[in-house]
């Protein structure tokens, strides 16, 4: 495609405005340039790395370790499956746990990373934050066999329920494409937003039932608060799907409503900055 005919096609897009100027469904056109930006994001992060791919099997492993000598062996928090250790309960929420913070951490800076393409090629500019949301998916594919590994060694038999696994990978998948959506856009204007996701992450881990059950809040607002994290649903959906943990209930649709405004907001956020995104990055 030619300069001008990629500058003409741009200046159309962006006329259209709204959402339509996000050119969703160019996305199955350019999905060769997405799956190249998804591999290259997989591929930088673990190149140079002296133990490669292997951090994606340390990192959850070692979290759970501490979660467990901290919050299991000495707060007494327990797991309320019956018949599942607490760190086999504790790995089964840091599995999508480390996904939603992973995509977070790379999608924040994605637009401002790849400033060149922006400038030089058309393509819909939403393509960037979503590569970055999928290759986190290699890594969660990883850590599920790694819990598989981890309950054979407790003789902890998974659920039937492990069928439905996939459907919360795709929750997974749209609640942080959801919240990358507003972080990458944001960073574009204020670089402060980069340096804040970190401690967002940190503080957003300890507001979810990553390390305890959503039992343990109090029944009432305070419980309810909690349901409309975004998160709730899909860590509690995995345990469901993986251990057999009751199903939370009405809180699930609280979440899953939760993560749908937001994503809406963040696709219109998105469009309406999406103009001048080549201008400022």
């Amino acid at each position: 495609m030619s300069a001008t005919n990629q500058t003409e096609q741009w200046s159309t897009c962006q006329a259209r405005g709204g959402l339509a100027s996000l050119e969703l469904s160019e996305l199955w056109k350019y999905r060769e340039l997405v799956y190249f930006l998804t591999w290259r994001d997989v591929l930088v992060r673990y190149k140079q790395a002296v133990l490669g791919i292997a951090w994606t099997v340390l990192q959850p492993l070692l979290t759970m370790v501490v979660f467990t000598l901290v919050f299991n062996r000495g707060l007494g928090v327990q797991s309320p499956v019956p018949g599942v250790p607490y760190a086999v309960f504790c790995f089964s929420g840091l599995l999508p746990w480390q996904f939603f913070a992973g995509g977070l951490t790379r999608a924040s800076g994605s637009l401002v990373t790849n400033a060149n393409l922006l400038s030089k090629v058309y393509f819909p500019r939403v393509a960037m934050p979503l590569a970055s949301v999928l290759a986190g998916l290699v890594d969660l594919g990883i850590s599920l066999v790694v819990l598989l590994v981890l309950m054979g060694a407790y003789r902890v038999a998974p659920s039937w329920h492990i069928v439905f696994v996939p459907l919360f990978a795709a929750l997974a998948l749209a609640t942080t494409l959801a919240v990358c959506l507003w972080l990458s856009a944001l960073n574009v204007r204020f670089r402060d937003i980069q340096q804040l996701t970190p401690f967002l992450v940190q503080i957003w881990m300890f507001v979810s039932p990553v390390i305890y059950p959503i039992t343990k809040i109090p029944a009432g607002p305070l419980r309810i608060a909690f349901a409309l994290n975004p998160m709730t649903a899909v860590i509690g959906g995995f345990r469901w799907a993986i251990l057999g943990q009751s199903w939370p209930g009405g809180y699930v649709w609280l979440s899953v409503g939760t993560t749908a405004l937001v994503l809406c907001g963040g696709l219109y956020y998105f469009a309406r900055l999406q103009g001048v995104f080549a201008d400022v990055a």
